[in-house]
C-alpha cells in the first residue's frame, strides 16, 4: 500500500508541475478576463433585477391584501386604504423601475 500511494503522489507532484507549461501570456489572459468579467456582470444583473422585481411582486400582494382586509374591517375608509394602497404600489414599482434602470446601465457598459 506504501508503494501505491508513493508512485500516485510523485506522478500526481510531476503533474502539478507541468502546469505551468501550459499557461497563457499576459495578453491572453487580459483578454480572457476581461471578456469573463463583461459576461458574469451581465449574468449577475439578470440574476439581480429578477430578485428585484419577484420580491417587488411579493411585496405588492401583501399590499393588496392588506388593503382588502382593511377595507373589509372598516367599509367606511375603503376610499381612504385604497389611496394608500395605490400610493404604496406606486413606490414598490418605482423602485423596480430604478432597478431596470440600473440594470441598462450596467449591460450598457
Amino acid at each position: 500500500m506504501s508503494r501505491i500511494r508513493f508512485v500516485l503522489f510523485s506522478v500526481l507532484g510531476v503533474l502539478m508541475f507541468a502546469a505551468p507549461s501550459f499557461a497563457q501570456t499576459a495578453a491572453e489572459v487580459a483578454a480572457d478576463n476581461s471578456f469573463t468579467v463583461s459576461k458574469y456582470a451581465k449574468l449577475a444583473t439578470g440574476f439581480g433585477f429578477g430578485i428585484a422585481a419577484g420580491l417587488a411582486a411579493l411585496g405588492q400582494s401583501r399590499v393588496a391584501a392588506a388593503a382588502a382586509e382593511g377595507a373589509a374591517r372598516n367599509p367606511g375608509a375603503s376610499g381612504r386604504i385604497q389611496t394608500l394602497m395605490i400610493l404604496g404600489l406606486v413606490f414598490i414599482e418605482t423602485l423596480v423601475l430604478f432597478t431596470l434602470l440600473v440594470a441598462f446601465i450596467f449591460l450598457r457598459v
